[in-house]
């Protein structure tokens, strides 16, 4: 794999840009594999671009014929995905599982969005419930629609999840009728800048449907308009700075976040460690610190049990992380890669120096040997904590992102129930139990506080789909410090990319309402 300059895909042409470029690496190696630029772009022709000829052509097509393309592209991608594999292992350091959550499970969403927009037919906008009378007679009435925005989607991605990331927004903007212009997280914006040129250079997507811009984000925000929409994954300091840009604060340009995450596990009172409960609170927690070596969002941070079980949580979790072992993910049998970065690396180790002053390591994976990788890789080895005081501040504020959660003992459910609250807001929490109505009640009480609630009991252990996995069926996103947005939950991410607008007319005018 040779360093080369990757290009990016503006005003329908591939342009590199006119710097030497930003290197990307190997983060089990630590050789450099290819490089990102975007000096000297024209910024506001590509987003011109975007806008009228992009738009253009995808409002000129009907919800079933998007969804008809979307399927195009997939087909694309899944031609493709052995190479997407490669590029992920190379670039993010991850196993062959963690690589199919990312590049496979972009290819499921797109193609569920296929799936949906499908059942919409040949419709050009879509009616939002049914008409409301004005008076008392059923002649002049109000009906709502929802019309495609004519702008841009501007979507600002973060390292962890370089296919996911681009297709679970691509999907619903696309089939909404609004071109996309992307710009990945350089540290892998490879596997994103791959996928888009194998699109582009298939040519199932119009001119202008999708741009790409590999590198620095300078510029990018001044570049929007009353009518486009903004989209960001990442850090809650960056989401402060584009919700307080001028330009956006000046066109009110929508803005969707998807920002930090506290997100917690709960195992419900009245279980003992011989339970069923027990163990798959056990399991999922051991997974969701493992998977994508903790670089998840919606990963466990904080880990509630009964303060009885506080040593059998421990013992039972550490037991399993144990096994798993930590290094070069090409190397058979190991089951954990790196973190992406020699800068995330050092995040995760001053984390877990933060968590180390309230809570006690019960785990320490540092202390077993890596497997084919050098001690100055970007492997992390996962640690569990328990805390030493649940109140204290840290555990409730700090987010470490990478392997690492911490047991937090509570002594009733609505001390519980009061410290996750302190989280300030989360992606998701999930929930263990075997009384159903007890499961249901708690579930409700974390409802306020987060996007998804994950509710677990025996009799779906062997379907359920996990509490890290996002599913395009639910809602993602969590108020509060989680950045107080939603993508996904079926249909319901259309409405983000749709303008409502309430018509009103004669119902006779309203009857001719065709696509």
């Amino acid at each position: 794999m040779s360093s080369t300059l990757l290009p990016n895909w503006t005003s329908g042409q591939w342009q590199v840009g006119q710097g030497s470029g930003t290197p990307l690496f190997d983060p089990v190696k630590g050789s450099e594999l290819v490089r990102v630029d975007a000096t000297g772009l024209d910024l506001p022709g590509a987003f011109r671009y975007a806008r009228e000829v992009g738009g253009a052509a995808l409002r000129s097509m009907t919800y079933a014929q998007r969804a008809a393309m979307l399927a195009e592209v997939g087909k694309v991608l899944q031609a493709n995905r052995d190479a997407y594999y490669e590029i992920s292992t190379a670039n993010s350091g991850t196993v062959k599982n963690d690589t199919a959550v990312d590049v496979d499970g972009g290819m499921f969403t797109l193609g569920m969005y296929a799936k949906l927009g499908a059942s919409l037919g040949d419709r050009h906008f879509l009616l939002d419930g049914e008409p409301a009378r004005l008076g008392k007679d059923p002649l002049f009435q109000s009906q709502h629609v929802m019309t495609p925005r004519h702008g841009v989607a501007l979507f600002i991605n973060a390292f962890n999840f370089p296919s996911w990331g681009l297709w679970e927004k691509a999907g619903p903007a696309l089939l909404s009728g609004m071109p996309i212009i992307v710009k990945p997280a350089t540290a892998t914006a490879w596997l994103t800048q791959r996928m888009v040129q194998d699109v582009i250079d298939a040519g199932v997507v119009p001119p202008g449907a999708i741009s790409i811009i590999c590198g620095s984000s300078n510029g990018l925000l001044e570049q929007l308009l009353a009518f486009d929409v903004v989209s960001f994954t990442g850090s809650a300091d960056t989401a402060q700075i584009i919700r307080s840009h001028p330009n956006v604060v000046r066109h009110s340009v929508r803005t969707n976040i998807e920002a930090d995450s506290i997100n917690s596990a709960m195992l419900l009172p009245g279980h003992d460690a011989s339970s069923a409960a027990f163990d798959l609170l056990v399991k999922e927690v051991a997974r969701e610190m493992t998977i994508k070596s903790g670089q998840k969002c919606t990963a466990i941070r904080r880990v509630f049990v009964p303060a009885a079980l506080m040593d059998a949580a421990a013992q039972a979790i550490s037991a399993r992380l144990a096994k798993t072992t930590v290094g070069d993910p090409r190397v058979e049998g190991v089951r954990m890669g790196a973190v992406v970065s020699r800068a995330q690396k050092q995040s995760v180790l001053e984390g877990i120096a933060q968590l180390s002053q309230v809570a006690d390591k019960v785990f320490d994976g540092s202390q077993q040997p890596l497997v084919e990788a050098a001690a100055d890789s970007c492997c992390v080895a996962p640690t569990l904590l328990a805390a030493r005081d649940a109140h204290a501040d840290t555990l409730h504020d700090v987010e470490v992102f990478g392997p690492v959660a911490t047991l937090v003992p509570y002594t009733s459910e609505t001390e519980a129930l009061q410290l996750i609250q302190r989280g300030q807001g989360s992606l998701v929490a999930s929930v263990y139990g075997e009384d159903a109505a007890a499961l249901a009640k708690t579930a409700i009480a974390l409802a306020p506080f987060h996007g998804r609630v994950h509710v677990l009991s025996p009799d779906v252990a062997a379907m359920n789909t996990g509490h890290g996995n996002v599913m395009p069926q639910s809602l993602h996103g969590g108020p509060g410090r989680a950045g107080g947005g939603e993508e996904l939950g079926g249909l319901r991410a259309l409405n983000f990319y749709h303008q409502r607008s309430a018509i009103q007319a004669s119902t006779e005018s309203l009857n001719h309402f065709t696509a």
